[in-house]
């Protein structure tokens, strides 16, 4: 049969090496600009702080409370924060909430944006935006979202955490479980979203025993810039809704639900398109979601969302916030099955796929 599909690249630079980040200067003066603004977490704001001074006068300063999920309440203390200091372009250095937020001021006032991961969160490359308001998360996509430019620098990954690193690599795994079997799918984006999981099969268990091996790494960050250019590329189904549900409505920590949710989801889905997802099963082994799980604890990875705190109450609500709004998934979407769904997720049950 012949083939049908419809690629479209998406405009942004990416530049990936080691020492990388040294040239974050020479791409603000490329992009035209002189005040740059870092944007950071409460929790990296040492790493801010050092990196505007290293800017010099092309600095305007440090926003240094990014937050999870992107609250629409914080995006507002930052665009106070951007027409006070005159910036003309962002700089966010960190993982997901602070590139969130890069996006959430980009997405009000179109300035250029230079993103600098230090996680393997992949949205970086996406010109989606969550943000969270009155308790629910809502996405977007819009073209004024991508960031113009992308630097890895994978030394700048070495000292994140190695549960961290765990973590967040299992998040941008999600993006290309999910694009395998997207319904605008394409032969571009499969052949990504194998690599990048390949990538990260290859990477994750090196990290746990050797944190510092900076091949593994820079295979990590590999991996998740393919697995977000996946995301940023096709679209998503249950596993991010069900995903957004938990972080925008119950506050669960985003990677954390992330890793959760990836083998019940996708072993859900797996009864409607084995051969799509044949290549997990290939990569991992056993069968798409028991072979997600088995890799999740050889990792050392929680696989309980009672671990996050949730409630076992909360399900029921999890699940009707879940099934709401119709969206495209392979698999019918209806409320007992994503409620069983959630309750083996919550007790950390092995899929039976």
């Amino acid at each position: 049969m012949t083939r049908s599909f419809t690629y479209r690249g998406m405009p942004h630079e990416v530049v990936f090496g080691d020492g990388a980040s040294a040239g974050i200067g020479e791409r603000i003066d490329a992009l035209g600009c002189s005040r740059a603004l870092v944007l950071t977490t409460p929790h990296q704001a040492d790493d801010g702080w050092a990196l505007a001074r290293t800017l010099g006068d092309r600095s305007a300063g440090l926003f240094s409370e990014a937050a999870m999920h992107t609250p629409v309440s914080v995006t507002e203390q930052a665009m106070e924060h951007v027409a006070e200091t005159g910036a003309d372009c962002l700089v966010a250095l960190g993982g997901g909430s602070t590139t969130g937020l890069g996006k959430a001021i980009a997405y009000r006032t179109d300035l250029p944006q230079i993103v600098v991961p230090t996680t393997y969160a992949g949205s970086e490359v996406t010109p989606i935006l969550g943000q969270t308001e009155h308790g629910r998360k809502t996405t977007l996509k819009d073209p004024k979202v991508l960031p113009e430019v992308v630097i890895y620098d994978p030394a700048l990954t070495l000292g994140l955490p190695v549960s961290m690193s765990v973590t967040s690599a299992l998040n941008a795994m999600a993006h290309a479980a999910e694009g395998l079997y997207a319904q605008d799918r394409n032969p571009i984006v499969s052949i990504m979203a194998a690599e990048g999981l390949r990538a990260m099969r290859s990477a994750l268990p090196v990290i746990v025993d050797a944190p510092d091996d900076r091949a593994a790494r820079g295979e990590a960050l590999y991996g998740a810039w393919l697995c977000g250019m996946v995301l940023g590329t096709v679209g998503m189904a249950l596993h991010h809704k069900i995903c957004h549900t938990l972080g925008g409505s119950f506050d669960t920590p985003h990677a954390e639900t992330h890793a959760i949710m990836l083998p019940h989801t996708i072993g859900f889905n797996a009864e409607a398109v084995p051969e799509l997802l044949q290549p997990v099963a290939d990569i991992f082994g056993g069968t798409p979601g028991t072979g997600l799980f088995d890799f999740a604890g050889h990792v050392g990875a929680s696989r309980a969302l009672k671990d996050l705190g949730l409630s076992e109450a909360d399900l029921d609500r999890a699940a009707e916030l879940s099934t709401q709004n119709a969206y495209w998934n392979p698999r019918p979407i209806e409320h007992a099955g994503i409620r069983a769904l959630l309750q083996d997720a919550w007790e950390g049950r092995r899929p039976a796929r």
